[in-house]
């Protein structure tokens, strides 16, 4: 017998979801019985997400400790925590599903089909000029292919890309605390401005030293986010003191309407407020000191994406040195 092209397509995933699987005694039933407690944190709320009963998701994972040996799962009040190991295996189950979707989704594109569902995690720049343009690209030459984009924070999204639930995510690199499990690809220099409504006092002053800063409330980001760092060390060193952020939120749609109404300040790339800019409703402002911050590509180590994936990161790439 002679592996058909499909087989020799599929055989290396199926082999790299066997070793990540690690026991020949686990079944499929097992493995989306405890993933779904996983990402639940109870059988009530797992058996809603997966539409199995929860004596049988109980009966599964039971099932699955006892095949691996190990205790994968423990009771904190109301709720279930994983051990250790849970999390180590959830991960790795996680991953392995991944590998597989892959490898069945190169064997659809080879027999012509539709199949492959692409995820992407977009983090608050990428989507605002980058990635559409990109998808527009892309769906036009692979129209087969489906394409979910999810939207968060880097805190956010991180868990989903370890565990294979996204494929890569798109925004801003970490310099510090970088997880060790991915790896990161600049694409292009994003530069910040400070963003205020149009006719703001501090447009009509002229200047944008720390103290002149510091009398407007500011609405920013949360602390462990780049764009908050960059902030706190470039401009939050007034003789006045720290300036105020009476406000602290992740949501562009929820900040252009605070600065529209108030005297918010905030700092964001122009590409994400550049519709309200062009209508005249906000205006940008240079901060004191120039703000640069790298947007890139995070991928998990040793991942291996499909022929479409490839595809559309090289829609990416090409299009972020038109940004540059």
């Amino acid at each position: 017998m002679r592996p058909t092209e499909p087989a020799l397509l599929l055989a290396p995933r199926a082999k790299v979801a066997l070793e990540l699987i690690g026991s020949p005694r686990v079944t499929s039933t097992q493995m989306r019985a405890f993933i779904a407690i996983a990402r639940n944190g109870s059988y009530t709320a797992a058996s809603s997400d997966i539409g199995i009963a929860p004596a049988s998701l109980h009966r599964a994972v039971a099932d699955l400790s006892v095949a691996l040996g190990e205790r994968l799962v423990e009771r904190r009040g109301k709720y279930l925590a994983l051990t250790k190991k849970g999390e180590k295996r959830a991960r790795d189950f996680g991953l392995a599903l991944a590998e597989l979707r892959s490898g069945l989704a190169e064997v659809s594109a080879w027999l012509g089909k539709a199949g492959e569902r692409m995820v992407i995690g977009a983090m608050p720049l990428s989507r605002a000029r980058w990635l559409p343009g990109a998808i527009a690209r892309f769906i036009a030459a692979n129209p087969i292919v489906e394409i979910a984009v999810i939207e968060g924070s880097y805190a956010e999204l991180a868990g989903s890309l370890r565990d294979g639930s996204v494929d890569f995510l798109l925004g801003a690199l970490r310099d510090e605390g970088h997880d060790e499990a991915f790896e990161q690809e600049p694409s292009f220099v994003d530069r910040p401005q400070i963003i205020m409504r149009s006719g703001h006092p501090l447009e009509r002053a002229g200047t944008s030293t720390p103290d002149e800063l510091g009398r407007f409330p500011w609405a920013l980001p949360a602390r462990q986010t780049p764009l908050r760092q960059y902030w706190e060390d470039n401009l939050a060193g007034g003789s006045e003191g720290e300036p105020n952020v009476p406000v602290e939120c992740g949501s562009v749609l929820t900040i252009r309407e605070l600065l529209i109404e108030t005297d918010f300040l905030t700092l964001l790339s122009p590409d994400q407020v550049r519709v309200e800019i062009e209508a005249g409703m906000l205006e940008t402002c240079a901060p004191p000191r120039e703000i640069r911050r790298t947007i890139g590509i995070t991928v998990r180590k040793n991942w291996r994406p499909t022929k479409a994936q490839r595809a559309m990161l090289e829609i990416l790439r090409e299009d972020a040195k038109q940004i540059s």
